[in-house]
Order: structure tokens, then sequence, then C-alpha cells
């Protein structure tokens, strides 16, 4: 009589579909919150959404959830009590908060260059048409208001004079303010394309051209969870990273899932990437120099009140990543 070993046991159990004697272990998934500043930005919400789609996170042995909110502050204060593991943001968040005194640090780029864009009434043909006019912006001191005056600089204006820069709060609002003439552009994200899909405005240029050295969009974390999860912040810019590169290799399939949570049509989505799929990082190196350039400018605006040393607002520990 054979001698049936526990491998053979196992084995043959298994070749038989009968319920094995010593079940597969499944190891317990940690569970992670990846947030956003914001919904309705292609660059900054896509990558988390694709990668939730396609298992990436999960690959990686994390239960991921994406919460998205309404402004960098609100995901600041998620990141700093521990509810979510990973904020992404737009860059100038982690310059800001760090002068304030919050113990959070840069972990990746999450979009190079500058993906905001200057949208315009249908009429307007060229910069040189808004002089006079209104410029629509998100509230006074933001960033979208740092534009707006960079481009007005570019055109030899007086900011305070030659054009008028209107806090206005969110999308909708803009949109409303246009339809009504009372301003002829705003600033906004890629989420410009969509407008421009609808009719309603058009993306005149994309704000590289006032900013050449910027950061659009980062990956931050408080220095606590850098110090305790710092596995599972690589896991999870490995999930994200991966999904970036579909987004740059497929940006059609990509569209097609992103576009079903943003509430926007797949050609809006493709309009959306080609204004940002350019600028999609590849392994999330930190631009050192592009932050100093941003530093600089905040400073010129009084948008912080000091300097502080570069390398307290970021870290290399978990770049350039690996996928």
């Amino acid at each position: 009589m054979p001698v049936i070993t526990r491998r053979r046991f196992v084995t043959t159990t298994l070749a038989t579909g009968a319920t094995p004697l010593f079940p597969r272990v499944v190891r317990a998934q940690t569970a992670v919150k990846i947030g956003t500043a914001v919904l309705g930005d292609y660059s900054m919400a896509g990558p988390v959404i694709v990668a939730l789609d396609q298992g990436l996170f999960k690959a990686e042995g994390l239960a991921a959830e994406f919460v998205p909110f309404r402004g960098g502050p609100d995901l600041l204060k998620a990141v700093m009590v521990g509810e979510c593991l990973i904020g992404i943001s737009g860059s100038t968040d982690i310059l800001v908060f760090r002068e304030a005194g919050s113990p959070i640090k840069m972990v990746a780029t999450h979009t190079e260059g500058n993906h905001f864009t200057l949208n315009v009434a249908p009429d307007v043909r060229k910069v040189g048409d808004l002089r006079g006019k209104s410029i629509g912006v998100t509230r006074v001191g933001a960033t979208t208001w740092v534009f707006a005056r960079m481009v007005a600089k570019k055109e030899g204006w007086d900011p305070d004079k030659d054009v008028q820069v209107v806090g206005l709060g969110g999308l909708d609002a803009q949109l409303a303010a246009l339809a009504r003439k009372e301003i002829a552009a705003y600033v906004w994200g890629d989420g410009g394309a969509v407008s421009e899909l609808q009719g309603k405005s058009k993306v005149l240029m994309r704000l590289d051209s006032v900013t050449p050295k910027w950061i659009s969009q980062i990956q931050y974390a408080s220095e606590d969870a850098i110090a305790r999860q710092g596995d599972a912040i690589r896991k999870s810019q490995r999930a994200l990273f991966r999904a970036l590169k579909l987004m740059r290799d497929n940006p059609r399939e990509a569209a097609g899932l992103v576009s079903k949570k943003l509430g926007w049509s797949p050609e809006a989505v493709l309009d959306a990437h080609k204004i940002s799929g350019p600028l999609l990082p590849v392994d999330g190196s930190i631009n050192v120099e592009a932050l100093g350039v941003m530093q600089d400018t905040l400073l010129e605006y009084g948008l912080i009140k000091k300097k502080l040393p570069l390398d307290a607002h970021y870290t290399r520990e978990f770049t350039p990543v690996k996928v």
C-alpha cells in the first residue's frame, strides 16, 4: 500500500475538487484611504480611480478607499489625523501648510509642470483681449489668483489696474459669471476641457507658459505616517504609478474608467488628457529647483511669509517609484 504523504494528499484533494483538509491561508489586506483635494480633476483623481478599478491596490495587498474632499485644507485635516494615508493636492499646499507648522512632507510628484488652464469666453481669441476685463479665480490668495496675476504681468499689464481678478469659488460659479459676462475668463485645472466640450468656454492655453518651472500636483503624507507606515505608502505609490502608466499608454481605456466616477463624458476625459497627459510622471521624482521657484513665487505674492529650507518640505525616501 503506497504511503500517502501530505503533499500527495493535498495534490489529490485539489485534483478531485474535494474540500482540502489544509485550507489555503488568505492574507489580510491593509486598509488605506487615499484622498484628493477635489474630485473634478482628471490628473489628480484619475490615477486613484484607475488603480481601484483595475485592482492595482489589491495586488499590493491593500484594501484601498478613495476619499475626494472639497479643498486642500479639508484634505490636510484628514491626513493629519490619520484618516487618509496619502493626500493628493495642488503642490503649493506643501509650502503653505509647512510654513503654518503642519508636519507633512511631499512623498512624490503627482503631476509635473503646470496643468492649470486659462479658460475664456467663446468670443475671446487671444490673451490681449482680456485687458480691461475680469478674470475669475477660486479665491483671492489662491494659486489660481497667483496665476491670473502672472498672466497679466507677462502681458506687461498692471494686475491691479489693467485687469480685475475676482474670487468666485467653484467651477459652477465661474461659468455662471462667464455666461452673465461678468468675467471674460477664469483659471482652472484640466476640467476646463469639460466646459469647452459643452461650448461654455474654451481653453486658451495651459499655464506652464507663465510658469516654466513648476510642479502642478503632489502626493504627501504626515511625518508620523512616513515613520510608521512607510511600507503602505510604497505599496500605494506602486499602485498609483501603475495606474499613471496605464493612463499614459492607453488614454482611451483610462477615459472609459475615469468618466464614470467624474461624471464626465469619455470625450471630455480624452480632452483633459490632452492637457494633462504630457505631464503625468513616470516615477514621481521631485524637482527641487521647481519647488524653489514656487516658494519664491509664493513669497513674492505674500502667500507665505518666511523661507523654510526646501528639504523641510519633502522626503526622497519613496522616489523614484519602481513599478
